[in-house]
């Protein structure tokens, strides 16, 4: 049985060169099975491979076809197993790093910001020795402000 990406299916749909479609429980999957107008058969399959596309969920393949413009075909469970229904991540690990690889372009562009601050900054530069001599006045005058005094024992 040969495959069929989801872009042939449409155009075949659209060439008027799709005949049927079955979605066919299988183990513990659904394949898309199509059958041509000229009577071979084929599998629905992944996008960028020969490898059939399996569906865990039936509702999820029927939106696929609809999206593709198929609307009437026919369902067959005779060989489906649901015990045996293969638990993947499924499109959690890819939304994961999309949202990894947004909050990476987000701080990248956040901090591109700042650094861009710093440069137009019109205050005059100061050296590392001029920083740490106006911090260790600003901890001498906070620790001698803070320090404890001696109390009086009333005997």
């Amino acid at each position: 049985m040969q495959s069929m990406t989801l872009e042939q299916l449409r155009t075949a749909r659209e060439a008027g060169g799709v005949a049927d479609v079955t979605l066919k429980g299988q183990g513990g999957a659904f394949f898309v099975q199509i059958i041509t107008r000229n009577g071979s058969g084929a599998v629905l399959a992944k996008a960028r491979s020969s490898e059939p596309r399996r569906f865990g969920n039936p509702a999820v393949a029927l939106s696929v076809l609809r999206g593709a413009g198929i609307t009437i075909g026919q369902f067959d469970a005779s060989e489906w197993t649901p015990a045996e229904r293969i638990t993947t991540s499924g499109t959690h690990g890819r939304a994961e790093a999309l949202r990894k690889a947004h909050r990476a372009a987000a701080y990248s562009e956040w901090l591109a910001a700042e650094i861009q601050d710093a440069a137009d900054d019109a205050r005059p530069n100061l050296s590392h020795d001029e920083v740490m001599t106006g911090m260790d006045a600003d901890i001498t005058a906070l620790a001698t402000e803070h320090k404890p005094t001696e109390r009086s024992v009333v005997g």
